[in-house]
């Protein structure tokens, strides 16, 4: 059974941007696309750990500020050429509430 908790409201992210929840397994990005949808990546790009949160959110994608590696929201996975799957969290949206699994998705070959 998965445990869910309360990290943040939806109005608490911007649109197009992250906030950072601090957990007992480590800082999660939370980030919101235009069209409202909430994602969960550990907050470590694959290529050198640069802080996703504090990347671009473009569409479903973030671009890693350190070397602008492009990571899909949807999976973490890193787009090519680049290779590389940061871990994924499932989110859920209940009432304006963003709830998330502290139990990543499985997939993700280095989660």
């Amino acid at each position: 059974m998965t445990d869910w908790i309360e990290v943040a409201k939806l109005e608490d992210i911007p649109r197009q941007g992250a906030r950072v929840a601090r957990t007992a397994v480590g800082d999660i990005a939370l980030f919101r696309t235009l069209d409202d949808q909430v994602f969960a990546l550990r907050d470590q790009c694959p290529h050198k750990g640069g802080p996703l949160s504090q990347g671009i959110v473009s569409g479903h994608k973030v671009a890693c500020p350190l070397h602008d590696w492009k990571i899909a929201l949807d999976t973490g996975i890193a787009q090519a050429p680049d290779e590389g799957c940061a871990a994924r969290y499932p989110v859920r949206l209940e009432n304006g509430v963003v709830r998330l699994s502290l139990s990543p998705d499985e997939g993700c070959p280095n989660g």
